[in-house]
């Protein structure tokens, strides 16, 4: 078997007295969408942003296919293959939506001239359904539309693995179908996804696997009908008068 793309071992993040992560392990497969759920203030986030080196960790290692991520800046990490979105959309408001991908490229490791950086930009865009605002001030852009630009960005860096925190979330129905599509083709052209999502329609038609955490601590790691079905899952989400 080979080794996993993702490996995260022990992973540890304390703010002062608060254990936000308290020793999570999991890994993700090359080619795996791998949903990463649990209640508001289960530590979700703080894990992305270890692996995407926002946080450095107090304790454990992350690495991609082997090499150590843990402790490297975000610049570093982004270089290394992983790009992510935000759960507060970050978009670089007085640029235009080209602009804001040629900085993404400009992030990356092809180092292409103006022109075919331009060129490239535009074909991101088109990727994600945003052909028509190329020329657009991101400021000015819908929420969803803001999410599709962040989504464009972050394609700019040919990640290997992408980190979507809550990119699904805020979208009516049919957006989230289109947004599901848009995924899965992500998938097909080899990209690799870790999603953390409260949209259960798309947990159950993207994930493989569901690695689902509360309080800190990961307390399932399976598919996705097994783990939400676990005792300690539905304590977790309902309580214990509702399990």
């Amino acid at each position: 078997m080979s080794a996993p793309l993702l490996q995260v071992n022990g992973l540890v993040k304390r703010f002062g007295g608060l254990v936000a992560v308290n020793g999570v392990d999991f890994s993700v497969a090359q080619g795996e969408i791998v949903g990463l759920l649990g209640p508001n203030g289960s530590g979700k986030t703080t894990v992305i942003n270890l692996i995407s080196g926002a946080l450095p960790p107090t304790a454990g290692s992350v690495a991609l296919q082997g090499q150590a991520l843990t402790g490297l800046p975000a610049f570093r990490v982004a270089r290394a293959g992983v790009a992510r979105t935000f759960q507060l959309v970050r978009v670089l408001g007085s640029m235009d939506c080209v602009e804001n991908v040629q900085a993404g490229l400009a992030f990356g490791t092809q180092n292409l001239p103006q022109r075919a950086s331009r060129a490239q930009a535009l074909k991101l865009l088109e990727r994600v359904g945003m052909a028509d605002f190329a020329h657009t001030t991101a400021s000015e852009l819908t929420y969803i539309n803001q999410k599709r630009l962040e989504l464009a960005r972050a394609l700019a860096l040919r990640p290997r693995l992408l980190l979507l925190d809550e990119w699904l979330s805020g979208l009516n129905p049919s957006e989230l179908v289109d947004g599901i599509a848009l995924l899965r083709s992500l998938r097909e052209e080899g990209i690799t996804m870790l999603m953390v999502e409260h949209v259960m329609e798309a947990i159950r038609a993207l994930c493989d696997r569901c690695v689902i955490m509360n309080a800190g601590s990961r307390i399932a790691d399976g598919p996705p009908a097994a783990a939400l079905a676990e005792p300690a899952v539905v304590r977790a989400y309902l309580g214990d008068d509702d399990a």
